[in-house]
């Protein structure tokens, strides 16, 4: 019933800049939060970005000043502005948003099937 896709993924060099993109469709009733994790080959899943639905925002040490999360509520679209891109922010970048389905308390976190970011030359 719901579907997150991505786009705006793929090879930029270093120092460049990408927007990613993530839009949550289907039978969506109230999204608490949506952001983006990724992954290195090797390493961790770890948290990029987040936003809730109050606008509040997460970032990762490793990204703050050169990468800003935001969201279109009307769309149910969250975007990640990249820029000033590193080496080691080669990953695959996976969108999530964590959504309530009345009477159920507890938010369900959905993810997108992820999208190939490499930085390099």
């Amino acid at each position: 019933q719901v579907q997150l896709v991505e786009s705006g993924g793929g090879l930029v060099q270093p120092g460049g800049s990408l927007r990613l993109s993530c839009a949550a469709s289907g039978s969506i009733f109230s999204i608490v939060a949506m952001g983006w994790y990724r992954q290195a080959p090797g390493k961790q899943r770890e948290l990029v970005a987040g936003i809730t639905s109050g606008g509040s925002t997460d970032y990762a040490g490793s990204v703050k000043g050169r990468f800003t999360i935001s969201r279109d509520n009307a769309k149910n679209t969250v975007y990640l502005q990249m820029n000033s891109l590193k080496p080691e922010a080669t990953a695959v970048y996976s969108c999530h948003a964590d959504l309530l389905f009345p009477p159920l308390a507890r938010a369900h976190r959905y993810w997108g099937q992820g999208t190939q970011v490499p930085v390099s030359s």
